[in-house]
């Protein structure tokens, strides 16, 4: 029997928390839910869940503070759910450790979607498709790691160190926002506000070689204010 994927929502909202639950449920998966922080982490710690959906604002502690204490215990997959529409709430909980963020309202589809997103990440974290390991395909792009080479539909692109490096990252995050201060970061080593606008250009000079129209990118999407996020299917 497949073992069902296990969500933890936490939501202070009582309509709300139905609502994902029964939207959940209805598509198979097993679901347990919790108004509070503290009991979140401690849920967390018991019954290992595969994704947790929270919300920002709980009644006994901040939900920034609960992503903290959660990824220094788990490897669970954080989708934030937020009336907080504010960029520099995002990027906090993104750098902090969220896997996604979704303002509210929200539709059902959209949350399914960004948990689809956290399944199949999860299951490439897990090497469950070790013959794919070193080569990532999306959309006629391909990214064979061995080789270190990059093609749009069998026709090799070539791209400087630093525009492979960011290629592979932004690869490996696949479906993932990653933002500005966690790619430079990674490229770099530390994290100086100069270097956005160096980023900027380079993931500009990216799209002009993987995308038929730099304008309306195909593979890199910008998540403006937050970072980039390449797609995944």
């Amino acid at each position: 029997m497949e073992l069902k994927p296990l969500i933890l929502i936490v939501e202070d909202d009582k309509t709300i928390c139905k609502f994902i639950k029964v939207s959940l449920e209805t598509q198979g998966y097993k679901c347990e839910d919790t108004k509070y922080g503290k009991t979140a982490i401690s849920m967390t710690l018991s019954m290992s869940p595969d994704i947790i959906v929270l919300d920002l604002g709980l009644p006994d502690i901040d939900g920034l503070e609960v992503i903290k204490n959660l990824k220094d215990i788990s490897n669970a997959k954080i989708i934030v759910v937020s009336a907080r529409e504010h960029e520099r709430d995002k990027v906090e909980a993104l750098d902090l450790g969220a896997d996604d963020y979704l303002t509210k309202p929200f539709g059902v589809s959209e949350l399914l979607a960004r948990i689809r997103v956290c399944l199949r990440n999860i299951a490439k974290e897990n090497n469950v498709n070790l013959e794919k390991d070193f080569i990532f395909q999306v959309r006629g792009l391909k990214i064979d790691y061995e080789k270190r080479r990059v093609s749009i539909e069998s026709e090799e692109i070539h791209l400087t160190p630093i525009e492979y490096r960011l290629l592979v990252l932004m690869s490996k995050y696949a479906g993932k926002v990653l933002t500005h201060k966690f790619i430079i970061n990674e490229i770099w080593g530390s994290y100086m506000e100069s270097e956005t606008q160096s980023l900027r250009v380079f993931m500009a000079s990216i799209r002009r070689k993987l995308e038929k129209d730099p304008t309306q990118p195909q593979y890199i999407l910008t998540e403006i204010g937050v970072g980039y996020r390449m797609i995944d299917e």
